[in-house]
């Protein structure tokens, strides 16, 4: 049950016995004067049951009482400052897993047994969260994840997709109605010649940002100030290769828009971790990470590689450098975030011209090279039971962050940390 739903459940059941109890004040009152003589050998086993019944009523009441105090107790992360527990997080992959009782079953488990994780990344779309009404928007799963990891003192955070390459994104990634001519459809084709063919969002489009924008505020009003989540941001700001390419005035509205959005993400979610995975282009990267400096919103990359030129990318005269550079420079200053995706196990380069890394140096590369604050490890077959080995070692279960960057960012008015 989510927690939302427990908290009605709960208000139900007090004005439930509440009323019973006041019923039951008014028929004792009324019985003892009035009763006829004619049902007197009944009166005291009728009171006695009357009596007990009373009672129960006061039992589910006080119960009652207990459950709604303890479901609001849950929602007290307000004011100042920002929840902040850094550290190794599982990040899970397939859309339909996150739903899948036996997966998660397991997913739980292991992070039971590893202490160094502190919780889950889950990854959700627009149309996962909004109906095909426009704003009727449904958070169960997101509700239900955040409560059934609650329960076992881990931490969740969404991650927003407005791309992505899976086999169903295009029915998924935004709600139907907004395949309408006023979105201009909503969504379009990348890199439809290449493996990696997707959809992304045309986020361009003045309507499809506002319509986002209600969606983040309706998140915020419903989760950011439960203790357990953590944070939320958005998917890399790379658009791919548009099957009809952008002219510059989308291209400067995609971003600009893009901008605002995670502007208005961290206005909903004040107390929580608000980040977006910035890639490319670097043209764009200066004036992203300056805003993010002002809000103390955190920079985060969809990949860890360890050797790949475009994100290491020095910098020169005539072209600006890659996000990688920027990692060192703002550690301290704002929250650092990065994720270890699939290829990232394969390779140490985006075009797979490098060498399969262990799971040991791709850590050793967001530690040390990036300073990151926190790490998301994609449950990908074949590579997380390594992945756990490497969490359970000594040296990252002793360590509050796994061996992560603690230290509280000064962009934060404070850090909460319990």
């Amino acid at each position: 049950m989510s927690t939302k739903n427990l908290a009605v459940n709960s208000t139900v059941l007090l004005s439930h016995t509440s009323q019973n109890y006041k019923r039951d004040r008014v028929l004792n009152t009324k019985s003892d004067i009035t009763q006829p003589n004619i049902f007197h050998k009944y009166t005291e086993k009728y009171n006695n049951s009357r009596q007990k019944i009373i009672i129960l009523n006061i039992f589910l009441f006080t119960i009652g009482i207990g459950i709604l105090s303890i479901q609001q107790s849950i929602a007290q992360v307000t004011g100042p400052g920002v929840k902040w527990h850094p550290g190794h997080y599982y990040e899970l992959v397939g859309q339909g897993n996150k739903g899948d009782s036996w997966y998660l079953n397991n997913v739980y488990n292991e992070l039971q047994q590893t202490p160094a994780l502190k919780g889950v990344v889950i990854r959700f779309r627009w149309g996962e969260l909004e109906t095909s009404t426009p704003n009727v928007y449904d958070f169960s799963a997101v509700a239900d994840r955040l409560s059934e990891l609650s329960s076992l003192k881990k931490r969740l955070i969404v991650l927003i997709e407005t791309k992505s390459n899976t086999p169903d994104v295009e029915n998924t990634l935004v709600p139907s109605y907004a395949k309408s001519a006023i979105y201009e459809g909503a969504i379009y084709p990348y890199d439809a010649s290449d493996s990696r063919s997707g959809y992304g969002t045309k986020l361009w489009n003045a309507n499809v940002r506002w319509r986002l924008t209600r969606l983040v505020r309706e998140l915020g009003k419903q989760f950011n100030s439960h203790p357990y989540f953590e944070g939320i941001g958005f998917s890399e700001s790379a658009t791919g290769k548009p099957a009809t390419p952008l002219t510059s005035a989308q291209v400067d509205s995609f971003y600009a828009n893009l901008l605002t959005l995670n502007k208005e993400l961290k206005t909903s979610f004040p107390n929580s971790l608000t980040f977006q995975y910035l890639n490319y282009p670097r043209k764009i990267l200066g004036s992203f990470i300056d805003i993010f400096k002002q809000k103390g919103i955190a920079l985060g990359n969809p990949d860890v590689f360890l050797d790949d030129p475009g994100l290491s990318f020095p910098g020169t005269k005539y072209s600006p450098p890659g996000v990688y550079t920027y990692y060192p420079k703002l550690s301290g200053t704002i929250p650092l975030v990065v994720q270890v995706e699939n290829a990232n196990y394969l390779n140490t380069r985006h075009d797979n011209t490098g060498y399969q890394p262990t799971v040991g140096e791709l850590f050793a590369f967001a530690k040390d090279n990036l300073d990151v604050n926190y790490l998301f490890w994609t449950r990908t077959p074949g590579f997380y039971t390594k992945v756990l080995e490497l969490l359970n070692y000594n040296s990252q279960r002793i360590s509050n962050t796994g061996g992560l960057r603690f230290a509280c960012p000064t962009t934060y008015s404070s850090c909460l940390e319990n």
